[in-house]
């Protein structure tokens, strides 16, 4: 489970630290599969009710005393032929599925299991052919607390593959080919707490194409994060989704993703957006945003396009955690279309008509409606009403680049720590250069102790600089000390 050991570190500013060479070898695929295993469990359990194709399990559950173990044996089990037929645990339940098990959503109903229980467990079986509407899933649909969704296949439904709830742990699953996300971590009714997501294999969501459909929804991927506090999410496989692989969107905090293989993502591997303190180590990202860096590239679009997008999002001592930094350090990116990218917004702040999330607000300060003049223009609010790209630190990964990207227009193969000229709305404090230099200069973005190989080109301030190696090296940005660049020395 979840350990969450509340200290507060240190901005360390300077460090020491040992080069290593390149990695020889990467994680291999086969060693993270889950889709086309087979899952279940072989027998069922002493004291568990055998439910045999063709028994009504909804009413089943119905009659059985909460904390009943249901074993679900080999072949395919429906629920009633309507758009809310729907299993309803009661707390404690399992289901457990045996090999060859499958709950078939037949293409009609909308969720397999509903309802705020606490305590259930699913484990086993295959899910398939459940049409959730938007953004809504198939599995704890109303983000019961607690559930272990463990070992499953979940795939081929509309929708998320499931929601989650408070302390819920997804381990060893498959969620494959789902219409919107693998798993979409909202609750209606509050903020999530202590999410274990680990050993899963999470491939191919957002089969419907969400964001073509509805423009800038942000709406897609193969995991989505809304509002969480405290997640642990490790060695999984996310790969070939269509969107971005990881996605926390909107006052997440104190995340830890290590020990992930993250590739060929459409979009980011991992996109952090409107949130705070993060650790991400140990990590491998290969060819991701290949697609998404073409498609902007071929519009003659510069903004730098990366494998890891940290946006609007920072270090924040004032809310617990594990880390009070962004601290990406330890991973390896390989071939994908850029590297990281630390943006700001500067029109995008609390209470401003530029915030697509335009019911939040930064969780230091006060209220929405105290984003506004006078109060914004000075302290603490000027600071406290931004989702501020601050204490990011880049150290200690390896950045392999290949020169010959398709597609690529001297648009690929860059970092980049910048925002935008602010104009909007007529009454921001943050207009003209303000948050550029704020991101690129003052708010404690740095990279440093990093290994290079191949043509890497930086972007800073703003997306028309360009720097070579050593103009991004020398004052004023001072970026990547003691790095190497194609086995240069170091410090």
């Amino acid at each position: 489970m979840l350990s969450r050991a509340r200290r507060v570190f240190p901005l360390i500013v300077s460090l020491i630290v040992l080069q290593t060479a390149a990695p020889a070898t990467t994680p291999a695929e086969s060693d993270r599969a889950v889709c086309g295993t087979t899952v279940g469990v072989a027998s069922p359990p002493s004291g568990a009710v055998t439910v045999d194709p063709g028994t009504d399990l909804s009413a089943l559950t119905r009659t059985s005393p909460a904390g009943t173990t249901f074993w679900l044996s080999p072949g395919t089990h429906k629920l009633a032929s309507d758009q809310f037929g729907q299993v309803i645990p009661k707390d404690g339940d399992v289901y457990l599925g045996a090999p060859g098990a499958v709950l078939d959503g037949q293409r009609i109903n909308q969720a397999a299991f509903t309802q705020q229980a606490a305590d259930v467990v699913i484990r086993g079986l295959t899910i398939r052919g459940f049409v959730a509407p938007l953004n809504q899933g198939v599995v704890n649909h109303d983000s019961g607390p607690r559930w272990v969704v463990e070992d499953n296949i979940i795939e081929d439904n509309e929708g998320a593959a499931m929601m989650a709830g408070i302390g819920q742990v997804v381990r060893g699953n498959c969620l494959r080919n789902n219409g919107q996300y693998g798993i979409n971590a909202y609750r209606s009714s509050g903020g999530l707490t202590d999410l274990v997501i680990e050993d899963n294999e999470i491939t191919g969501n957002n089969t419907g194409d969400w964001e073509t459909r509805v423009p800038g929804c942000g709406c897609t991927g193969g995991a989505k994060f809304w509002s969480v506090d405290g997640a642990d999410i490790r060695d999984n496989w996310v790969h070939h989704n269509h969107g971005a692989g990881i996605w926390a969107d909107t006052n997440n905090n104190d995340f830890v993703v290590e020990g992930n293989l993250i590739e060929d993502n459409a979009n980011e591997g991992l996109f952090y957006e409107l949130s705070y303190n993060l650790s991400l180590s140990g990590n491998t990202f290969r060819r991701n945003a290949l697609p998404y860096g073409q498609r902007r590239a071929e519009k003659g679009d510069n903004f730098p396009v990366a494998a890891v997008y940290i946006s609007e999002s920072g270090g924040e001592p004032r809310l617990a955690a594990r880390t009070n930094l962004i601290d990406i350090r330890g991973n390896y990116f390989t071939d994908n279309w850029s590297g990281i990218t630390l943006w700001e917004n500067a029109d995008r702040f609390c209470n401003s008509p530029a915030n697509t999330s335009s019911l939040s607000c930064t969780p230091v300060a006060p209220a929405v409606a105290s984003c506004a003049q006078p109060g914004i223009a000075t302290a603490p609010l000027f600071d406290d009403c931004r989702w501020k790209t601050q204490r990011v630190l880049v150290r200690e990964n390896t950045f392999e680049f290949d020169s010959e990207t398709p597609g690529c227009r001297s648009l690929c193969g860059r970092m980049a720590v910048l925002s935008n000229y602010g104009t909007y709305p007529d009454w921001s404090p943050y207009k003209a250069w303000t948050v550029p230099e704020a991101i690129t200069f003052h708010q404690g973005n740095q990279w440093s102790d990093n290994q290079y190989y191949g043509p890497w080109t930086f972007v800073a301030h703003d997306a028309s600089r360009t720097l070579s190696i050593a103009a991004w090296q020398a004052a004023p940005y001072n970026q990547d000390t003691c790095s190497t660049f194609d086995g240069s020395p170091g410090c």
